[in-house]
C-alpha cells in the first residue's frame, strides 16, 4: 500500500503541518509551504487535517501507483496526466493498481502538492512527518526508486472542485513593520514598500532572497542573536532582504525590519527566481 517515486526531477519532499513547540531545543517547525493548497487537497479527499502530503518544486515528478488510489493535486497549475490521459488540478483523480502520474513543469507556481486518501504515512519524527531542510529531519527527500506508504482511508470524498488562486502578476504581501524598523533610516523604510523586488535564484524553502536597491541602517553595531517567526524579513549585510519560510531557523543575528501577515506567506511557496513582489504596509 504505496506510491513509488519513478521520476523527479527537483525537490520532493513529504509535508505536514510541522513540529511547532520545539524551539527551546533548537527545532523549527518546518511544515508544508503553501497551507490552503494543503487544507484545499486534504478537503478534497476526506482526510483528516493534518495528512502528509508529497510537495514538489521543479519540473517532472512521475508516480506509480501499487494499488487503486484516490488522489488529488493542488499548489502549482501545469500538465498533469494519467496513464499519458491529461487530468486536471483542484479535484479528486482516482488511479487503478499500476497507474502512472505524471506531473510536467508548473506553468502557474512553483509547488505542487499531491495528497492521497487516508495520507502519506512515512515514519515521523518529534511527531511529524515533514522534512526540514536545514536541520536535515525527518523524512529523507524522495527520488527515483522511493516507495511512500499511504494510510487507509474510509472517509468520503468530496465531488466538487477547487481552483487555483495563484496571482497571475506581481504578487503583494502585507508587511506590519518591526521589531527591528528602528534600525533603519526613513528612506530605507520607504524603500521597501515603494520598491519592485526581485525573487533571486539562491531563494529556498529556508529564506526567500530579494534583488533591489539596498536598505540602509541608521545603527551598525551587533544584535544579539533573537527568535525569529516564518516570514520575518531579515536585513543582511548586503542590505537586502530575505523572508524566512518554513524552514528558517530558530534565532537569527540579522535586524527584522518587518513580519509579512502569516497567511500571506502561502504565496512565497510559488515564488519563481525573477518573478516580482511588492510589500504593503499592514496596521496590526
Amino acid at each position: 500500500m504505496s506510491i513509488r517515486i519513478l521520476e523527479s526531477q527537483g525537490s520532493t519532499l513529504v509535508q505536514d503541518l510541522g513540529r511547532p513547540g520545539f524551539s527551546s531545543w533548537g527545532v523549527g517547525a518546518s511544515g508544508v509551504f503553501d497551507r490552503r493548497a494543503f487544507r484545499h487537497a486534504n478537503t478534497l479527499l476526506g482526510n483528516r487535517e493534518d495528512a502528509a502530503v508529497i510537495e514538489h518544486a521543479g519540473s517532472n515528478l512521475t508516480l506509480r501507483a501499487s494499488r487503486p488510489h484516490a488522489i488529488a493535486i493542488t499548489g502549482a497549475c501545469g500538465p498533469t496526466s494519467v496513464d499519458g490521459v491529461p487530468v486536471s488540478v483542484g479535484r479528486v483523480i482516482e488511479l487503478s493498481a499500476g497507474s502512472v502520474l505524471r506531473l510536467e513543469a508548473p506553468v502557474v507556481g512553483l509547488r505542487y502538492l499531491v495528497a492521497v486518501a487516508g495520507g502519506f504515512e512515512p515514519k515521523p519524527v518529534l511527531g511529524s512527518r515533514s522534512r526540514d531542510t536545514l536541520a536535515e529531519l525527518g523524512p529523507q527527500p524522495l527520488t527515483a526508486g522511493s516507495s511512500v506508504p499511504v494510510g487507509l482511508s474510509t472517509a468520503a470524498r468530496w465531488s466538487g472542485v477547487i481552483n487555483p488562486t495563484l496571482p497571475s502578476g506581481a504578487m503583494t504581501l502585507r508587511v506590519s513593520l518591526g521589531p527591528r524598523d528602528d534600525w533603519f533610516s526613513f528612506d530605507a523604510i520607504a524603500r521597501l514598500f515603494t520598491t519592485s523586488w526581485q525573487i533571486n535564484s539562491l531563494s529556498s524553502r529556508v529564506g526567500i532572497r530579494l534583488d533591489g536597491p539596498k536598505l540602509e541602517r541608521l545603527r551598525h553595531d551587533e544584535l544579539a542573536s533573537e527568535g525569529v517567526v516564518r516570514g520575518s524579513i531579515q536585513v543582511t549585510n548586503s542590505g537586502l532582504p530575505i523572508i524566512l519560510g518554513p524552514d528558517h531557523p530558530v534565532t537569527g543575528g540579522y535586524p527584522v525590519i518587518g513580519v509579512v501577515v502569516d497567511s500571506d506567506t502561502d504565496l512565497l511557496a510559488h515564488a519563481r527566481p525573477g518573478d516580482v513582489l511588492h510589500f504593503s504596509r499592514h496596521a496590526i
